[in-house]
């Protein structure tokens, strides 16, 4: 059993101001792994006080200065991965040998792009006779998810740390530990106190009141649309900079160029990975009508040779999903697509029939699906794949883009059709052929997915304000 009952707050391991604990469950037996304090408002106030309070020292660090620390955040993250590793693969579920290489190894790769994007990066430059400055925008509350939860946390703590703001972390309830580690790791890079601070604690309590507090300049959220929505209501009332990386519905377009079976099989896998608990995942898959049944053998044919067990067995591909919330979620949104007329190729309801505990959820896949069908609209956040058909690449253009979200999309074809299509899709990146993530590339989302880019460059630019000083050269 896991026990984190001490929040990390201006340097200081310190008890709770109220006390009221939350026994984490281990997705994986449905038992308890541990207990974490829960924060309250008097917690946050506490936090944003020493992350303000540092702010004012923390923002006039040199560049030089910024980098050394990241350097030694890296070291150190790289020392402690598999130890990460080890606790997300036990608090949400991934397979333990993809929780080390992917989960925890790429909170490292963040800071590492971060340092060579901040090497480069102008916070001060001429245009004509004004001088432009980019400025750390302040104190930054940082709301972060469980499903990739290390991957969140570095992706705002790098860039934050870089650009001179300050911040205060909470992570969800539901993974919370690993963000106890990072917290050991911040302190022993020699982060300044106050710079760097970790309540734990729930969305209602601790994360609206980060959201509304008035000496917070920006909340730098990663969830669901529906809490993104409550994130921003919070936030409104005090004109804060929010930051937002939402829910989506990504489409995978396979040509009639591609390589069929290459491209159904990479897809479904793509899918599936980490148990289909990712934002970016390609949910639906859009294949021309005549090649239907060809997808839908493939497609079930590679989701019956899955693995579906234990996160510790290294046989297993895919995990438990992470809650019985997640659980009960996906249970009816399956039995809605079949319900409206969706056939049920692969999978189904319940748990698979070796499993008698945990939250596992049998790889499951629709095909002939409308993207009218609940489950083309929803984001399900599990391993549930939707084929739908279509005539022509216009028509796969318009259900692409015929969702409420934009986060992401998939083309998979000859490499100039696909390049030509690429910039008719509305999401905020789209991937080509199942290339490799790009560590450096924008990441985040248009319409419902939410606002702002992380990751590089991009990440830096979300955390300055802009100050032109005009007149600077004039006499």
């Amino acid at each position: 059993m896991i026990h984190a009952y001490r929040f990390y707050i201006d340097g200081e391991w310190v008890e709770p101001c109220v006390p009221k604990t939350l026994e984490v469950i281990d997705p994986s037996t449905e038992q308890p792994a541990g207990t974490i304090a829960l924060g309250s408002a008097a917690d946050v106030e506490r936090a944003v006080t020493a992350a303000r309070r540092a702010f004012a020292f923390f923002s006039r660090t040199s560049k030089a200065e910024r980098i050394d620390l990241l350097k030694r955040i890296v070291a150190i993250l790289k020392r402690r991965n598999d130890e990460l590793g080890d606790i997300i693969s036990r608090e949400m579920g991934a397979p333990l040998a993809m929780a080390r290489a992917e989960q925890a190894g790429i909170g490292a790769t963040h800071f590492e792009q971060t340092i060579k994007a901040l090497e480069t990066f102008a916070f001060d430059y001429m245009q004509g006779s004004t001088r432009i400055l980019r400025e750390p925008i302040g104190t930054i509350g940082m709301i972060t998810p469980w499903n990739w939860p290390i991957n969140q946390i570095a992706c705002k703590v790098a860039p934050a740390l870089a650009t001179g703001c300050t911040m205060v972390l909470k992570p969800s309830e539901i993974a919370p530990f690993n963000a106890v580690i990072f917290a050991e790791i911040m302190d022993e890079a020699g982060v300044p106190k106050g710079v760097f601070n970790l309540v734990q604690g729930d969305g209602l309590t601790v994360g609206v009141e980060l959201a509304g507090h008035p000496d917070v300049d920006m909340v730098s959220f990663t969830g669901s649309t529906r809490a993104g929505i409550a994130v921003a209501q919070a936030a409104a009332p005090t004109v804060k900079r929010v930051h937002q990386e939402l829910g989506g519905k990504s489409p995978n377009i396979i040509l009639r160029s591609a390589d069929f079976s290459a491209a159904v099989t990479a897809g479904v896998r793509r899918c599936f990975g980490n148990s289909g608990q990712t934002c970016t995942a390609p949910t639906r898959m859009l294949v021309p009508v005549e090649r239907m049944e060809q997808a839908s053998s493939i497609a079930a044919s590679e989701a019956a040779v899955l693995v579906v067990g234990p996160p510790s067995d290294p046989r297993t591909d895919l995990g438990p999903v992470a809650s019985s919330a997640q659980f009960d979620k996906i249970q009816t949104l399956i039995e809605r697509g079949i319900a409206e007329g969706a056939e049920l190729i692969a999978g189904g309801l319940g748990r698979p029939p070796h499993l008698d505990a945990g939250y596992y959820v049998r790889p499951t896949v629709f095909a002939r699906v409308t993207n009218q069908m609940t489950i083309a609209r929803e984001e399900i956040f599990g391993p549930v794949l939707s084929i739908i058909g279509y005539q022509s690449e216009d028509e796969a253009i318009a259900i692409a883009n015929d969702t409420p979200y934009g986060l992401a999309a998939y083309i998979q074809g000859d490499p100039e059709e696909a390049r030509a299509l690429a910039g008719r899709l509305r999401a905020g990146s789209v991937r080509l052929n199942s290339a490799a993530w790009d560590s450096a590339a924008p990441f985040g989302g248009y319409k419902q997915s939410g606002n702002g880019r992380e990751y590089g460059k991009f990440g830096l630019h979300e955390f300055t304000e802009v100050k032109g000083i005009v007149g600077f050269l004039n006499d």
